[in-house]
């Protein structure tokens, strides 16, 4: 089935978009080497299993396992192409990109790259990274020549090229969507559409290494400022009186107006993460992109001072938070908004708090020590409660009625 040179991929990061890419490249007959730090998921992967949830990816990790195209390991080894998908968060609170993951990925894997091998950067990065992958690589392998952008030949190949799917569709999507290929030399698209042409059916579509990784911020910034609006727009109608979701479906009836839907907050390893790469690089210039993120990342305050005012004269209240992934029918919880919620309830004295998320096993990190959460199923919430916190649209909580709900994802 692969025709392609490329017979041997070495996927570094085995998430929530490293597993699944590495799982339809192996079901394209491609030789996988998936490598991660974490031990656990390397172990359940070889096992055919996954440690994410994420629809069909447990059907193809079975199957390429089985069949022998997929494997993981904690190291990488020799391969045509390594690709990169590895955390990019924040140093502190000022929002600044973090690139030690990065940085250790490519030292890592520059010990074994032989020349005429594609390095390619999938992980969301601010604008500037993939040159900065260059500069490691360089430092560690003086005896391969790496492409400076200046179209002269090279011994390595580096491009950039970001993942845009949706979690709960990402198999689908990694296939039918478009991808941006932007190599550091024409030479260096080339190959990288090269590669991607294995199982993409989108066009992917070519340009430099900065223009792309700018395409996957803009992307993401887009759509933090026009949920900013429609999460501006449900605290004002909350001071009106305005049912917001009759008002939004109203103005969406205008030919030229599509107003997205409110929630408590924006989360998820993108939206929420990457406007910040350009506002930490451009303070003075990104206004609109900054504001839309305070906007945003202030929305779990006001969902706070509703549910206090709802139980301000019950004593010792019964507070059931229905979700805590940072959408809906997956079990994701980076940056959720309605985690941060649940979080910050639990710090009121004397709330006790019924977590309900269908999506996980046990409570997270942020939630396991604190005596007054409890993980409960939703039927125990709905009989033990005194108000229900609908904050994320879990298949499971659409359709509920009760006098307990306050609504913030409208189900």
């Amino acid at each position: 089935m692969n025709k392609s040179r490329f017979k041997k991929v070495c996927m570094i990061g085995l998430g929530y978009i490293g597993l699944p890419t590495a799982a339809v490249f192996a079901s394209r007959e491609v030789n996988v080497i998936g490598v991660d730090i974490n031990q656990h998921a390397v172990d359940t992967i070889n096992q055919g299993k996954i440690h994410i949830v994420e629809p069909e990816l447990d059907i193809l990790v079975h199957a390429t396992v089985r069949d022998g195209y997929l494997k993981s390991q904690t190291t990488p080894e020799v391969a045509d192409a390594f690709i990169m998908a590895v955390p990019t968060p924040f140093k502190g609170e000022d929002h600044e990109p973090n690139l030690d993951y990065i940085e250790s990925a490519t030292r890592t894997l520059a010990k074994v790259l032989k020349k005429g091998d594609l390095v390619v950067l999938e992980s969301t990065s601010p604008v500037g990274a993939t040159e900065k992958m260059a500069e490691w690589l360089v430092q560690e392998r003086p005896d391969l020549t790496f492409p400076q952008q200046n179209g002269e030949e090279s011994d390595i190949r580096i491009a950039h090229c970001p993942e845009r799917v949706l979690p709960g569709h990402v198999i689908r999507e990694l296939v039918e969507n478009d991808r941006i290929i932007g190599g550091m030399t024409a030479k260096c698209t080339r190959d990288a559409t090269e590669l991607y042409k294995i199982f993409v059916e989108g066009e992917c579509i070519a340009t430099n290494a900065r223009t792309a990784e700018m395409a996957k911020l803009t992307e993401n910034a887009s759509r933090d400022v026009q949920i900013a609006f429609a999460n501006e727009l449900s605290i004002l109608c909350d001071k009106m009186g305005i049912d917001v979701w009759e008002l939004i479906s109203l103005a969406n009836r205008h030919p030229r107006v599509n107003i997205l839907q409110p929630g408590c907050g924006v989360g998820g390893h993108c939206i929420a993460v990457d406007p910040w790469f350009i506002v930490n690089a451009y303070p003075e210039d990104a206004k609109l992109i900054n504001t839309a993120r305070v906007v945003n990342d202030g929305k779990p305050h006001f969902v706070i001072s509703k549910v206090k005012d709802a139980v301000k004269d019950m004593k010792n209240p019964k507070i059931a938070c229905l979700g805590l992934a940072f959408k809906p029918d997956i079990d994701d919880l980076r940056e959720s908004p309605a985690l941060e919620i649940t979080k910050m309830l639990s710090d009121v004295e004397g709330y006790e708090i019924l977590a309900v998320e269908p999506n996980v096993k046990s409570l997270p990190k942020v939630l396991e020590n604190r005596k007054n959460v409890k993980l409960v199923e939703l039927e125990q919430a709905l009989s033990d409660a005194d108000v229900l916190v609908v904050l994320v649209k879990h298949r499971e909580f659409i359709g509920l009625l009760s006098d307990k709900i306050i609504d913030f994802v409208s189900i």
